[in-house]
């Protein structure tokens, strides 16, 4: 493909105002530069920042705005320098699509970390002054740097997901050393994200237990995900028969939470990770002090873990639960998002819908 066709109009669907309600838009998106890939997108993942955004609920989003940061697709035209891809590939793109590249954590390959801001993908300023789209579209230019091979025999569909629920999970695991044999996990939420964590957990040889308010999410949670145990959350007797049991717990919920009672279950010098957005989060100081307990935070990953995670997933086999939608469906899924109404996350099949 020349790059005279990149210049041809992207077809996407856009929200123009709060209420988030998304419609087919046309735009444009740079010419490859010589870093550049150029992905003509199959897939994208659906997030609960693509509700998030849409609606403006940070209060800072940028309308028209296209949302959707789990790409994969097809890469049709590289540039000049471009040594990792050609054409052909199956390719990823995550959460972000660039960074400043010179400091310490891009560095290290904490790209998502980057001292001056990684640039979202979308409703992000990227360094030519444009306003980012992300992958409910048919089409994205990325810098190489923020693109993941997707590893051959695993589907595209499946692929999307990882690329921010993935390893917004797998990162603090294997920040926190949750990849031993033997540790006990707790997950909070089965979501998107929790699913996941789930999935890894199992991976990894944990002993893993669900937490949920819900006692109908048992039967998923132990058969249908393979969790070791399931506790309803609200059940006093049930909390307290674990306490001081857990090494780690990932909280992927956003509803907010009493945190003391999860402080308890956690052994001596163990680690509750948030990855969800509560609106705040209260505990008492002695839920940290007495037994060195930590409570952390975690986004998504950098560039070299994410390419990790991605081949982890595929000699592993780990595969998210997904059920595929036409992108004239995407306000719908949003709606259920919201609801809860997922197992565990839509994919938008872009190739097939959006024309």
């Amino acid at each position: 493909m020349s790059s005279q066709a990149v210049k041809e109009e992207c077809l996407g669907w856009a929200a123009r105002d709060p209420s988030g309600v998304l419609s087919p838009y046309k735009f444009s998106r740079r010419d490859v530069r010589s870093d550049d890939v150029f992905l003509s997108i199959t897939h994208c993942g659906v997030c609960y920042a693509d509700v998030a955004w849409t609606r403006n609920k940070l209060g800072h989003s940028k309308y028209p705005l296209v949302p959707g940061h789990e790409i994969v697709g097809t890469v049709k035209e590289v540039g000049s320098n471009v040594q990792r891809f050609k054409v052909g590939d199956i390719v990823g793109v995550g959460t972000y699509v660039n960074s400043c590249r010179e400091c310490e954590y891009c560095n290290d390959g904490l790209e998502v970390h980057c001292s001056k801001g990684s640039v979202f993908t979308f409703d992000g300023i990227d360094d030519d002054g444009t306003v980012t789209k992300g992958g409910y579209s048919s089409y994205i230019v990325v810098h190489e740097r923020y693109c993941y091979r997707i590893p051959k025999n695993y589907p595209p569909a499946l692929a999307a997901p990882l690329l921010c629920a993935g390893i917004t999970v797998y990162s603090p695991m294997m920040r926190h050393k949750m990849n031993e044999p033997g540790k006990s996990l707790g997950v909070i939420g089965l979501g998107g994200l929790g699913h996941l964590a789930v999935k890894f957990g199992k991976a990894f040889g944990l002993n893993v237990t669900v937490f949920s308010t819900s006692i109908s999410k048992r039967e998923e949670a132990l058969n249908l995900l393979g969790a070791d145990k399931f506790v309803v959350s609200s059940d006093e007797q049930q909390m307290t028969a674990l306490a001081k049991s857990l090494d780690f717990i990932i909280n992927t919920a956003s509803g907010d939470i009493p945190f003391d009672p999860y402080m308890s279950l956690l052994k001596t010098a163990g680690v509750l990770v948030l990855v969800g957005f509560p609106s705040e989060v209260k505990l008492s100081p002695a839920s940290l002090i007495m037994g060195m307990k930590t409570i952390s935070g975690s986004i998504t990953g950098g560039t070299k873990e994410t390419q990790e995670m991605l081949d982890f997933c595929a000699a592993h086999k780990i595969y998210p639960n997904i059920e595929i939608i036409p992108i004239q469906y995407s306000n719908e899924a949003l709606e259920r998002l919201i609801k809860r109404d997922v197992k565990y996350r839509f994919v938008i099949d872009i190739e097939n819908s959006l024309k």
